[in-house]
């Protein structure tokens, strides 16, 4: 019997605790052979580039830094292309939702009389999607033949089909260490790409924080009960020659001690989180605070006011981000304008809270190193959160 290879390892960080820190080290301990670092974002890559200019002046030539869909693109889909596909594919395009719309059972009437696919009409039910055996072009292309972003790695993986295995074969003896970072970020077949890796003679590291699950590679129904949060899920139900390092990376150097404890609450079944952040400000914790007093609020402390979207009214004169822009980020001081299910999710940490809101909430309050406030309507009373009050 053959035994697995056991040089697979998967690191679960909290936030503020030096993950791709932590990564960058890795990469940088490796002096032979070539190395892979790959993230999702475009945003998390400049940021491995920063940290590895900072550890080492340069990145090393032995060193490749690229985005998961850049690395996809490169590796598994133009030199293998052809088993799959006899025309040339122009690039990708990026899509929030599941691509390949063909029709809807119910269109609306809007739609109805102008003979129609709008993929972002709410009025009409049911959609129909290209399928990939009987539609093959239409289910992974855009007119101008751009593979669409969702469909990426499922065709990577097509590939690798197709061709006995040589896309996977092909990049271990390119790489021999693959690092990917933010790994809660990858979804569907990006999960399946996973498992081959780890099977592959590469050494394979990866480093997330489930918590974080504010991002998704795509939205396709392959392995959709594995998304974000639910990504441990995937490691312990699917793969066993994988070593999973679950307590190495929980102090919070960026938060203090109020903050983590606010912030374990969000996922009871994690390992909670510990303080690093023992620094004494004038202001520090977490607060309630009323409409009418923010703009006092802001000009005095000058926190980095977080919200759901642009629908939201904040105070325009003030640094403002959206929830999901501020992931990686580190402020002094942050200022959130809640949403209804926070708010209820704060009064009873029983309450319900959607998955991906649970992860934007944990996302806003551990951006702060010495305060966090939350803007309320009226005067409310919360165990465990002061109440902010002006100055007579």
């Amino acid at each position: 019997m053959q035994l697995k290879k056991i040089n697979n390892k998967l690191t679960i960080a909290a936030a503020g605790s030096g993950k791709t820190t932590y990564l960058v080290e890795e990469a940088l301990k490796q002096k032979e052979g070539k190395i892979l670092i790959t993230t999702y974002t475009q945003a998390n890559e400049a940021e491995i580039r920063k940290k590895i200019v900072e550890k080492n002046i340069c990145i090393p030539q032995n060193v490749i830094v690229q985005t998961w869909f850049s690395f996809l693109l490169q590796h598994g889909v133009r030199p293998y292309q052809g088993v799959l596909f006899e025309k040339k594919i122009n690039g990708l395009i990026l899509v929030n939702s599941q691509s390949g719309l063909k029709a809807y059972r119910k269109p609306c009437k809007e739609c109805k009389a102008e003979s129609v696919v709008k993929a972002d009409c709410y009025k009409c039910k049911e959609p129909i999607f290209f399928g990939e055996d009987k539609e093959f072009e239409q289910h992974y292309f855009t007119k101008g033949l751009k593979i669409y972003s969702d469909k990426l790695s499922k065709f990577v993986f097509r590939c690798n089909e197709v061709s006995d295995g040589s896309v996977i074969d092909r990049i271990s003896r390119i790489y021999s260490h693959i690092f990917i970072d933010e790994i809660q970020d990858l979804a569907g077949y990006d999960l399946e790409l996973l498992k081959l890796f780890f099977d592959c003679p590469s050494s394979i590291q990866l480093v997330g924080d489930p918590r974080q699950g504010t991002y998704s590679t795509n939205s396709a129904p392959k392995n959709k009960q594995f998304k974000k949060a639910n990504i441990v899920n995937f490691f312990t139900d699917k793969i066993d020659n994988l070593i999973k390092d679950d307590t190495s990376l929980l102090v919070n150097y960026r938060c203090n001690e109020k903050i983590c404890e606010l912030s374990n609450k969000l996922f009871p079944n994690f390992q909670a989180t510990t303080s690093g952040n023992n620094e004494i400000t004038e202001h520090s914790g977490v607060f309630l605070i009323k409409e009418a007093d923010v703009d006092e609020y802001l000009k005095k402390y000058e926190p980095m006011q977080l919200r759901e979207n642009k629908k939201t009214t904040v105070n325009k004169n003030y640094r403002v981000m959206n929830f999901g822009e501020a992931k990686g980020l580190s402020f002094e001081r942050v200022l959130i304008y809640p949403t209804s299910p926070f708010i209820e999710w704060l009064k009873d940490n029983k309450s319900e809270l959607k998955e991906t809101s649970r992860s934007k909430l944990y996302v806003a309050i551990t951006r702060a190193r010495h305060s966090v406030a939350f803007v309320c309507k009226t005067k409310l009373t919360i165990p465990g959160i002061s109440n902010y009050e002006t100055e007579k």
